[in-house]
């Protein structure tokens, strides 16, 4: 986005206290980041957030990360390059045809 949700609230509704609801309006949450495929693994956070305990975030990126490798290290180098080009593709697109211009 162009814009934090901070200022999208201020724009729309001259208050930037608003920002969790104008991020939801501009769908960049995490869970819709996931939902729309343009993010792979949604990492959680710590109860209260990673400031709180990052030795607890540590130890679970460290878990997905491992994870994800060792998926990504089954998958054949031609493959992972072929999907990861289409995912890249299908950014954007809301629905219908995709069309190419020349």
């Amino acid at each position: 986005s162009v814009i934090s949700p901070e200022g999208c609230a201020a724009i729309l509704w001259r208050d930037s206290a608003r920002a969790p609801e104008a991020a939801d309006a501009m769908k960049i949450t995490a869970s819709d980041l996931a939902s729309f495929g343009l993010v792979d693994a949604v990492v959680p956070e710590p109860l209260g957030g990673a400031q709180t305990d990052p030795e607890a975030l540590f130890r679970t990126l460290d878990e997905v990360l491992e994870s994800q490798l060792r998926e990504l290290s089954a998958v054949a180098p031609d493959a992972l390059v072929t999907a990861r080009y289409d995912k890249f593709r299908r950014m954007g697109h809301v629905g219908g045809e995709f069309f190419e211009t020349t």
